[in-house]
């Protein structure tokens, strides 16, 4: 269980966009980051994720329903199958997402499954801290969503790559 070295993650920016507030902090979209060498690639992933310190997990799909956290950063790691899921809000993008990829949401971020797959399964996982809370889009819940998303702290670790990754070096200097 392993997560491939020297893999830099497409970053993704959404703007606010009134409903949605996403987060100036980037995305981090890994494409073919985990080495699915195992019959089981959940506990491959779980493995991963838990040795760098983000726990809280669960495996599923994603809803399809619009959605974020705003009260805790999460990572969705692909375990089989593939997706198309819009990130950000309406206005952000639909990104096809396979086993092995990675995807990190800042606090804030959209995200709605479009199709998938029927074998589409997803670990998901957040850093130490609040609990996760679904948050559908809504005037109400965007304006208490501004309120606490800036108080959501920064991982101490990449949930693929640790105290090195790109999480820790982009997330930094965005801050």
């Amino acid at each position: 269980m392993s997560a491939t070295r020297n893999i830099r993650p497409t970053t993704y920016v959404f703007t606010d966009d009134g409903l949605v507030p996403n987060n100036p902090l980037p995305m981090l979209a890994y494409r073919r980051a985990i080495e699915m060498g195992s019959s089981s690639p959940e506990e491959t992933i779980e493995k991963l994720f838990g040795g760098n310190g983000w726990g809280a997990m669960w495996r599923n799909g994603i809803y399809d329903f619009l959605h974020y956290h705003a009260t805790v950063h999460e990572v969705l790691g692909v375990a089989r199958g593939r997706a198309r899921v819009q990130f950000g809000g309406n206005h952000g993008a639909a990104i096809d997402i396979a086993a092995g990829d990675a995807v990190i949401l800042p606090a804030g971020t959209g995200h709605q499954c479009l199709t998938a797959s029927d074998d589409f399964v997803v670990v998901g996982a957040y850093p130490p801290g609040p609990t996760m809370q679904v948050t559908r889009p809504a005037p109400e819940n965007h304006k208490a969503a501004l309120r606490t998303i800036p108080e959501v702290p920064l991982p101490g670790a990449d949930p693929l790559f640790g105290a090195g990754g790109a999480l820790v070096e982009l997330w930094r200097r965005n801050y």
